[in-house]
């Protein structure tokens, strides 16, 4: 299991199981958090606990995500989905910035244009931990 924690250790959360590649996301908001995803969903793999609020964007009539951060220290801890899917699963991804460097450093990194084309970019073979150091 893989967990990650929040800088003053309110809030956390869980993955179970393999996290696959990680996303790296250039959209106006992860390239401020400077966040790294790997995904699932609610109550499934991953599991959020403690305190935390949401953003989400105003300016937006249906945004699609909120944003969890902790209400103490506002390290961003995941987003999730404002709407479930046929099925009824709501998708979540964690920031694995928040996990020991150590349990990360050797996934793989997926790029993700969320800036422009909404299109998977091609792996250029780097992991978290060329994204990290």
């Amino acid at each position: 299991m893989l967990k990650g924690t929040c800088h003053c250790g309110a809030a956390h959360w869980t993955l179970e199981g393999d996290p696959g590649p990680i996303t790296a996301c250039n959209c106006t908001l992860c390239r401020r958090y400077g966040t790294l995803w790997a995904y699932d969903y609610v109550d499934e793999r991953i599991r959020v606990a403690g305190p935390v609020s949401s953003y989400r964007r105003a300016e937006v009539t249906e945004p699609a995500l909120e944003i969890l951060f902790c209400p103490k220290c506002a390290c961003v801890l995941a987003w999730r989905g404002l709407r479930s899917s046929s099925s009824g699963r709501t998708r979540i991804a964690v920031n694995v910035r928040l996990a020991p460097p150590e349990a990360v450093a050797d996934l793989p990194i997926d790029h993700f244009d969320g800036l422009e084309t909404f299109d998977d970019l091609p792996r250029d073979g780097r992991c978290v931990r060329d994204m990290w150091f």
